[in-house]
């Protein structure tokens, strides 16, 4: 299957995001990708934390608004247009209750333009190093639920596909508890990384959730300076299952497509078998 990481420098213009992110999905999609994975935060990149309290909507799963619900109708519409799977990592969605918060939701749509998974970020990133100071509790509210879902390609093969946002690429247990029942075959995770800590661990930490898990890894993400001065790593990858990193792009907008081999994925866990081996997940229940 040919997946695409679509990289951004997102703006404070939700407008002028949205377009860019339906240009690239629209340049994936003619490069044949299957599914397409925008960045976290691809709709904005304000000024201030507070920002995306503004462009907040309500959860819609099914209806498509253009004035009520403009960011999941944009993505729903573009999977429906150009029939892939679209990743549409993150949208700021209201939480009942909590008018000051909004969780950090990742949407996926089928190429019909249906909702077919939302995972609320459960871990909120946190680092003050004396210069840069990030406390995402303040505006967000950390989701509960892992997610993972089934997608079928082109050729009929069927793909588990676990979810996961940024910080939450540290917490190796999250992959591991959705692939308890079933081995992952993908993992998506969209991504605005610090430019400080994406250099020290980005790849890093990617290529160990691949190895770990022998599953393929997909990682789209924010790339460059921001208007409020913030810089993003960037550095979207698809990565194989032995570590591999597949393609990669570094800094700015663009497309970053790879073709993912369920075959070799197979090979590779009969020779290790390593997922087999897990003995504490097993003791611990």
């Amino acid at each position: 299957m040919k997946v695409a990481a679509l990289q951004m420098v997102s703006t404070p213009d939700v407008a002028a995001n949205v377009d860019t992110a339906r240009a690239l999905i629209a340049q994936a999609a003619q490069a044949g990708a299957e599914l397409v994975a925008l960045p976290e935060y691809f709709c904005l990149m304000g000024l201030r934390d507070r920002d995306k309290l503004d462009v907040a909507e309500a959860a819609s799963p099914a209806a498509l608004d253009d004035r009520a619900t403009p960011l999941q109708t944009a993505l729903a519409r573009a999977a429906h247009d150009h029939r892939v799977w679209v990743v549409g990592g993150t949208v700021p969605l209201k939480v009942p209750g909590q008018p000051d918060r909004v969780s950090n939701s990742v949407l996926v749509y089928d190429p019909q333009g249906r909702e077919a998974a939302r995972y609320d970020k459960i871990h909120l990133f946190c680092f003050d190093d004396g210069t840069q100071r990030y406390d995402e509790a303040a505006t967000l509210a950390p989701g509960d639920q892992p997610v993972a879902f089934t997608l079928t390609d082109r050729q009929g093969h069927p793909w588990r596909v676990g979810l996961g946002v940024c910080y939450d690429l540290r917490f190796p247990e999250l992959f591991r508890h959705l692939g308890a029942e079933q081995p992952l075959d993908l993992i998506v995770l969209p991504a605005a990384f610090t430019y400080t800590t994406g250099l020290a661990h980005w790849e890093l930490l990617l290529r160990a959730r691949a190895v770990e898990n022998l599953c393929h890894v997909l990682a789209p993400a924010q790339g460059g300076t921001h208007a409020s001065g913030r810089r993003t790593y960037g550095h979207s990858l698809v990565i194989d299952p032995w570590g591999e990193v597949l393609a990669v792009q570094p800094e700015g907008e663009g497309v970053v497509v790879a073709n993912l081999d369920l075959q070799r994925q197979a090979v590779l866990r009969r020779q290790l078998p390593a997922l087999q081996h897990r003995v504490i997940g097993t003791l611990l229940g």
